[in-house]
């Protein structure tokens, strides 16, 4: 067999049928959710609530604390996008794509700092053993948390961190033996890059107010 599907699918030999089943669930999800936020679609939330609150459960079971950590705030925030994005006056959508204000990258900054410390903070109080792997996973919690915030106000950044994390998370999960998730952060990839020239030639479009 191919090494590459030999390496993926290595992965799972004795993994127990239903967590196989479970990581497809969040493999379609997931990149539908991506899919559906590069075409502006409001059902980026609820597709992507699937794939978050599956993977809290998974990443709970492994024991890894950041990336379940980062999936529980991307459910809250899914929620919080989804009224944000469905919010309407006079039939016309309140938030639109923008660029991020001095004041929105200073939050989005204090934002990924605070998510390490917290995340760094939860593997001590729990007692997990910190490796060279769960420095990169808290390091890449911080840009998600980040991105999400992002996301839920449409800035055009947001595409920007999701590819900077996403090209990290590729071998990180790869490694950790989650090869199902690893290939869909791939193809994250390539849908965040997608969705980063749409967003930009839809912002494009439309004039744009000074930034302060």
């Amino acid at each position: 067999m191919n090494p590459i599907f030999d390496f993926f699918l290595e992965t799972y030999r004795g993994k127990e049928t239903y967590i196989i089943i479970l990581e497809a669930v969040v493999f379609v999800a997931g990149i539908l959710s991506v899919w559906f936020a590069k075409k502006e679609n409001i059902w980026v939330y609820p597709t992507g609530l699937v794939a978050t609150v599956i993977t809290v459960y998974l990443f709970l079971r492994d024991g890894l604390l950041g990336d379940m950590i980062m999936n529980f705030y991307w459910s809250v925030m899914s929620v919080y996008g989804w009224w944000n994005w469905a919010r309407k006056k006079d039939d016309e959508t309140i938030v639109k794509i923008s660029r991020t204000t001095t004041r929105e990258k200073i939050i989005g900054v204090g934002l990924f700092l605070v998510t390490m410390m917290i995340n760094y903070t939860v593997y001590r109080i729990f007692g997990y053993a910190i490796g060279p792997s769960n420095y990169v996973d808290i390091f890449t919690s911080g840009i998600f948390f980040t991105a999400m915030w992002y996301m839920a106000i449409k800035k055009l950044e947001s595409w920007t961190l999701w590819i900077f994390a996403d090209i990290i998370t590729v071998p990180l999960y790869a490694y950790r033996g989650w090869g199902m998730l690893s290939l869909q952060y791939v193809i994250f990839t390539v849908l965040a890059i997608q969705g980063y020239n749409a967003w930009k030639k839809s912002l494009g479009k439309r004039p744009q107010t000074l930034l302060k």
